[in-house]
């Protein structure tokens, strides 16, 4: 299951966010969006856990938990082909 997590410092890492979900499971894959022009973080990212009993767990527990002075969202993330078509 493929987890959206906003709302993240741009100053934490992929590391961060791997060590942090992999308390609740095992990561398959972890990605950090970055800013095309500045190489910084966007304040999002995305977790891969391929059990989804693991990921609906870690959502669970870690959404509007701090991580350093922020409070993150998790949610899970929808693949782009599912999201209705709005330019209709």
């Amino acid at each position: 299951m493929k987890l959206l997590v906003r709302n993240l410092a741009r100053t934490t890492t992929e590391q961060e966010i791997q060590e942090l979900f992999s308390a609740h499971g095992t990561v398959a894959e972890c990605t950090l969006v970055l800013d095309k022009e500045t190489g910084k973080s966007k304040g999002f990212g995305f977790v891969e856990m391929p059990n989804a009993k693991e990921a609906k767990m870690a959502k669970a527990q870690l959404n509007e938990t701090r991580v350093g002075t922020n409070r993150i969202r998790v949610k899970f993330a929808q693949d782009k082909e599912q999201q209705p078509d709005t330019k209709s």
